[in-house]
């Protein structure tokens, strides 16, 4: 269900922004900029990751990280340093159903749920989201992912667009309406107090 579908299929199609014309903009934008997303794709595969954080300390940023939790390691040491105010992790399904809307059959969860152990101790400021597909995700299994990651300080179910997703077929998908996401967040609240429906 990615959105970003042509960083994943084509990251050499859109146009080339050379690093110093990110900070010769911050340079020209500061005190009007405060903060930074850093998304993608999976930007903690990114071996420049830390520097890059580093210097957008430099300028004095808040900085908030978009990540699917794959990669423990490094979110740890990033959390560790400092690097991060904000971290997003996108919860994609219950343990169970990782392979199927992954679209890999060896994910090792046991990764994402590292991530997730170690957002609840940091004492950083989160969000756990998962966007809700129909045909992929029904009430059950919020159910089994507010049990998975129960005690998190806020959950959030996104309203699923079929727009330039990562597997084309999925375009066809028409969202669930507002009052079943407001259903299932009833039944998330049963574990996590602070769930919120975004883009419905």
């Amino acid at each position: 269900m990615c959105h970003n579908a042509d960083l994943v299929l084509r990251p050499d199609s859109g146009p080339a922004l050379p690093e110093e014309e990110v900070w010769a903009f911050l340079e020209r934008r500061r005190g009007l900029v405060n903060g930074a997303v850093i998304t993608g794709g999976e930007p903690t595969l990114d071996r420049d990751l830390p520097a890059f954080l580093r210097r957008l300390r430099r300028h004095h940023l808040d900085i908030k990280l978009d990540t699917n939790g794959y990669c423990p390691d490094v979110l740890q040491a990033l959390l560790t340093e400092g690097l991060v105010d904000y971290v997003a992790l996108d919860v994609k399904a219950p343990p169970a159903k990782y392979p199927a809307l992954t679209g890999l059959g060896d994910v090792d969860v046991s990764r994402v749920e590292r991530s997730i152990t170690l957002l609840r101790r940091s004492g950083v400021a989160h969000e756990f989201r998962t966007t809700v597909v129909p045909g992929l995700l029904v009430e059950e299994d919020i159910a089994a992912i507010a049990r998975w990651i129960a005690g998190v300080q806020h959950y959030v179910l996104q309203q699923f667009r079929p727009l330039h997703t990562l597997d084309p077929s999925l375009a066809r998908v028409k969202p669930y309406p507002a009052a079943r996401l407001h259903a299932m967040a009833e039944v998330a609240r049963q574990r996590i107090a602070h769930v919120e429906i975004r883009g419905a």
